[in-house]
């Protein structure tokens, strides 16, 4: 028997009603396949509305349109699917290359459907949670919330953010009982990674290993989990470390393969996709 228990109302997998955003597919989808496995109720939302409605038929499922930017879509989703148990927060948006090349636009973006969404998902979810008496909320951040990178500037900005609030909720919610982690993983091979070059000395992860980290946070409770977890100390590491030592390493895991696509056609479709995004937000 542990001696540390969480200290919060424990939530049972059978039968617990879980929101996931960004679930059309990806981490989304992997979480969602693997929480209705354990007999949870899903909600599956995405701006993608094709993508959620797809991926909730496989698991018999509910889905929902939700651009997480967009509060009032965030109220109705929750109208219409009830209570919530479990929020996954895990829509994101990850443009990449030079600071000074980027969009107003696309920084704007950025930031709104990686802090801004998990801002207004909480707001909409939490007060039900508090009034029931526990809830749980997982927020996927990166490790790019804890270690710089170049090229992903503005995506570093909103995931150092993400990060900070995750560990600001979790204080004041906890004495409701309410408990937030926060899951950041390295690369992951999903949309967002696309066109860029992985592995390379570079840890990489599946989508599935997300999964399994953000269900885990249900039973354990921690603030912060880092996929693979073996990373987790790694902002301490390299804020001790000398920065020449710490350039070497850079240097030795090709630190600025974001500036560099390795498969630029393939990198601009994706890019091409957040301007779209950032362009419907305009009008």
């Amino acid at each position: 028997m542990s001696l540390f228990k969480s200290g919060y109302p424990a939530i049972e997998l059978q039968g617990a009603r879980v929101l996931i955003t960004g679930a059309g597919r990806g981490i989304g989808q992997c979480t969602a396949d693997l929480f209705a496995s354990k007999g949870a109720q899903i909600a599956i939302a995405d701006v993608d509305t094709a993508a959620a409605q797809a991926a909730a038929a496989a698991l018999g499922a509910e889905a929902f349109e939700l651009d997480v930017r967009d509060r009032a879509q965030w109220d109705k989703v929750i109208a219409d699917f009830g209570p919530v148990d479990i929020l996954v927060n895990n829509a994101g948006v990850m443009p990449a290359g030079a600071f000074l090349d980027e969009p107003d636009a696309v920084g704007h973006t950025t930031i709104d459907v990686n802090v801004w969404g998990l801002i207004h998902g909480m707001r909409a979810v939490v007060p039900g949670m508090i009034e029931r008496g526990h809830g749980h909320v997982v927020n996927v951040a990166s490790l790019a919330g804890k270690i710089p990178i170049a090229g992903l500037a503005v995506y570093n900005a909103s995931k150092f953010a993400a990060v900070g609030l995750s560990a600001a909720t979790r204080l004041e919610f906890e004495p409701h009982g309410i408990s937030v982690s926060c899951v950041m993983p390295s690369a992951v091979r999903t949309r967002l990674s696309s066109g860029l070059a992985l592995g390379g000395g570079m840890p990489t992860v599946d989508p599935e290993d997300v999964a399994a980290a953000v269900v885990s946070t249900v039973r354990t409770r921690r603030a912060e989990v880092s996929v693979p977890n073996y990373l987790g100390p790694i902002d301490v590491a390299f804020a001790a470390a000398p920065e020449p030592a710490v350039r070497l390493v850079r240097r030795m895991f090709n630190a600025d393969r974001a500036l560099h696509p390795a498969d630029e056609q393939v990198r601009a479709a994706y890019e091409e996709q957040v301007r779209a995004i950032a362009t419907d937000e305009e009008h």
